[in-house]
């Protein structure tokens, strides 16, 4: 599973919350802390049950509460879906009969437009809420970036079904005329400018050609590479006001073991929370500070 994406620049601290009863409550996530309660960028629950929010600015329509549905504001999505189920076909379930609503957190934090993706160790699936209601899409690819919604980037990919990782051969004579000069020719048409459109081609590419050793600190390690592939860096995306679009942080999960792992903008170093080292029976929020 991949993900990115670029949040807020709010203070980030990371958490495992504390056990309650009658759900699934023990989680390590990446969080801003408002009035004590954690307002998640992504998150990974005991169980092995993942999901992330991403911009979607200009898509994003939340919804006004409605009769018939559990409505839940758009800042509490992810600890309720997380807070009840272990798997993927357990959440499409209950996101079947909700509507994602529009109710502030507080007056200074008003909704963000976002759509998120959900994924556990075998199933991967896109949610967004869009004018014309909400919306579930499977998604084999296991990507997901910003604007446009999800079916534009499923489409769009196809136009690259001749990109390839192998050596290129001579398809425009068919009689080997022509011979390359350089090795990752078969890469040629691959985009490669900073749009989210073709960030998700090129993190698709790189997610589905990459092999990684088996152990644990290889896999991990090849995972930071292939974010690596899509990174923002400070002055290639000029947003206005002095500002630059940036990868602030980027992070993966195990999901079996309950191991978060993150670098960020400033320090490379892969650091890793452990879930299960914690006490899961706990009642306080245990915050660890960025490395």
């Amino acid at each position: 599973m991949l993900l990115w994406g670029e949040c807020d620049d709010y203070p980030q601290t990371f958490f495992v919350l504390p056990s309650r009863r009658g759900g699934i409550s023990d989680r390590v996530c990446h969080a801003h802390v408002a009035e004590g309660t954690p307002l998640y960028y992504d998150v990974v629950n005991e169980k092995g049950l993942a999901m992330a929010g991403l911009l979607f600015a200009g898509n994003a329509v939340y919804q006004k509460r409605q009769e018939g549905k559990d409505n839940i504001p758009s800042w509490a999505l992810l600890p309720w879906i997380l807070g009840q189920c272990e798997t993927v076909a357990e959440a499409r379930v209950l996101l079947e009969r909700i509507a994602v609503t529009d109710e502030p957190f507080s007056e200074a934090l008003q909704p963000s437009p976002m759509h998120w993706m959900l994924a556990d160790a075998a199933q991967c699936l896109v949610i967004e809420q869009m004018a014309d209601g909400l919306h579930l899409y499977d998604n084999p690819i296991g990507v997901l970036a910003n604007n446009p919604p999800f079916p534009f980037h499923r489409e769009n990919i196809r136009q690259y079904l001749n990109v390839t990782a192998e050596p290129a051969q001579d398809r425009f004579s068919g009689q080997e005329l022509l011979s390359p000069f350089s090795r990752g020719m078969g890469g040629f048409g691959l985009p490669g400018d900073l749009s989210s459109a073709s960030r998700f081609v090129r993190a698709a590419f790189v997610k589905l050609n990459s092999r990684s050793a088996e152990g644990e600190k290889e896999s991990v390690s090849q995972f930071f590479h292939i974010l690596g592939a899509v990174e923002q860096q400070r002055g290639c995306c000029y947003l206005g006001d002095g500002k630059y679009e940036i990868t602030i942080y980027s992070s993966c999960c195990n999901l079996e073991k309950g191991i978060y792992y993150y670098k960020t903008y400033d320090n490379h170093s892969i650091t890793a929370v452990e879930l299960h080292k914690e006490n899961l029976d706990g009642e306080e929020l245990i915050c660890y500070p960025l490395a």
